[in-house]
């Protein structure tokens, strides 16, 4: 039977890559590392890997917007699983760094808002410089020429690009954990222990829109774990609804809430029904 390509936030050594090590059993050599969230998605889309895997949601810093704008707005995608993670923030340069020379600090985005308190207590006043990914920013230290540069990143991104742990476990929060989603075409079956997410698109901005749609949930007494509106991208003051919510779209009250929704609203895009990940303590 072919393996699978499944495609990744890469280069090498990301906390994407370690979820997906972790949660599936993989032949490395199909594993796809690709250099933006966008990118991942969009190579489902045209069919250049089988699947993907993308952070979609942090303890810390909330959702990760350019995932749900991909899945809302750019693909016609469906969510096949969940990996919840902990995530551990390194502090990575080269041997002999001097923390009072450093100048500027590489991650991604997300990554060095996670220790934002971290940074501006131990490198006042330094530039912090955006990366793709936390991979991205360790090898971009590896090879910068001159001036005295750190990354935040993951210890397996350390040891694969020849740099140093200097610190570890340097986010703000330590129960810092990271949501990922797999997605693909494929819709898993029930397992009476399910997660359903969808986007709703409302007809247009009135009193009332909102509790409109969340009705339909608390009549039926469905848990929604996750509310979150979103720029439609058309006008200015125009959103729409993110929702996860207990249960599989094969529930007889998910599927009847989903139902009488469409009747209401513009549009319901179901982003995908598929098992809950377990989250124990950290």
């Amino acid at each position: 039977m072919t393996r699978k390509k499944i495609g990744f936030l890469g280069p090498p050594g990301t906390f994407t890559e370690e979820a997906l090590i972790s949660a599936v059993e993989a032949d490395k050599s199909k594993l796809v590392p690709l250099t933006s969230i966008q990118e991942v998605i969009a190579a489902v889309e045209r069919l250049e890997v089988d699947k993907g895997i993308v952070p979609i949601e942090n303890s810390i810093e909330g959702s990760v917007n350019a995932t749900l704008d991909m899945l809302a707005f750019e693909a016609n995608l469906l969510i096949e699983r969940e990996v919840v993670t902990p995530v551990v923030n390194n502090l990575i340069g080269r041997r002999g760094t001097k923390r009072d020379r450093v100048t500027t600090v590489i991650s991604h985005p997300q990554a060095t808002a996670q220790c934002r308190n971290y940074i501006a207590r131990e490198f006042p006043g330094a530039n912090i410089e955006a990366a793709n990914s936390t991979a991205e920013a360790v090898k971009i230290v590896a090879g910068r020429q001159g001036g005295e540069a750190v990354a935040i990143g993951t210890s397996l991104a350390a040891k694969l690009y020849g740099l140093n742990v200097l610190e570890r476990k340097i986010q703000d929060f330590p129960d810092n954990r990271t949501r990922f989603v797999i997605i693909g075409r494929e819709m898993p079956k029930r397992t009476g222990y399910d997660k359903t997410s969808i986007v709703c698109f409302i007809h247009e901005d009135r009193p009332g829109s909102l509790l409109q749609i969340l009705q339909e949930f608390a009549y039926r007494s469905i848990n929604l774990t996750k509310i979150q509106s979103r720029p439609t991208r058309k006008t200015l003051g125009e959103y729409c609804f993110f929702l996860d919510m207990e249960g599989h779209v094969e529930d007889a009250n998910v599927a009847e809430a989903l139902k009488c929704l469409r009747c209401k609203i513009r549009q319901v895009k179901l982003l995908g029904s598929y098992p809950r990940a377990r989250v124990g303590k950290a």
